[in-house]
């Protein structure tokens, strides 16, 4: 067993009212769903999933922990977090007015939204720092695993839970914002809102504060 079954109830209550809370992966994934519809939603929230998973196995590895202590670690995560972030939204507004995509376009944006995902979480120490302190509060010394492979396991399934709640999220805002889509005027600066977001999480990032947990 690699999970306690009698912290099991708990942890999964919390991680749900965890998912409820709006954040920064859940406003990209919501305006790339609203902006270019529900296929580029999917592969935003795939991208975060990805992250997750990479994130889980450093922390289970003891690797974050290593990080999160280095105070300029933290910072140098941070200030390369929000430049990539301030890029990706300057080149979402220098685009051209967008057209609908063909459907190679649309394999190219889903792509790029996916690999965008994966790199600016990994970017955010507090995302890193998330994981150092969470997981661990559930590990339990009744078990016979390792705490890395129960922090392991509770990291693989917060990244389920969380990629079924992202994809219902992109359900229904896909399905909202669908007629967006076909308005001629919002096609016209759909790249401009997506940057405008980017802008948001660039300044969201970079605005705050990040302690170390030494």
């Amino acid at each position: 067993m690699m999970i306690d079954l009698a912290l099991l109830p708990l942890y999964l209550t919390t991680v749900v009212a965890l998912l409820l809370i709006p954040g920064p992966d859940m406003l990209l994934i919501a305006s790339s769903s609203l902006s270019y519809g529900k296929k580029v939603g999917v592969y935003a929230s795939f991208g975060n999933a990805t992250s997750g998973l990479i994130l889980t196995l450093l922390a289970a590895m003891g690797v974050s922990a290593v990080i999160a202590m280095n105070p300029m670690a933290l910072e140098v995560l941070r200030v390369l977090g929000g430049a990539y972030l301030l890029k990706m939204g300057w080149d979402c507004m220098r685009s051209s007015a967008a057209e609908a995509p063909e459907i190679e376009q649309q394999n190219n944006l889903a792509k790029l939204l996916y690999r965008r995902a994966v790199v600016s979480n990994l970017l955010n120490p507090k995302a890193l720092i998330f994981f150092v302190l969470f997981l661990p509060q559930f590990v339990s010394t009744q078990l016979t695993a390792s705490s890395g492979e129960q922090m392991l396991a509770l990291g693989l399934l917060l990244n389920v839970m969380g990629l079924v709640f992202n994809l219902l999220l992109v359900a229904l805002v896909g399905t909202v914002g669908k007629p967006l889509l076909k308005n001629e005027k919002f096609r016209t600066y759909q790249n401009k809102f997506m940057g405008m977001i980017f802008f948001v999480l660039a300044i969201w990032l970079l605005a705050s504060q990040v302690q170390n947990i030494s």
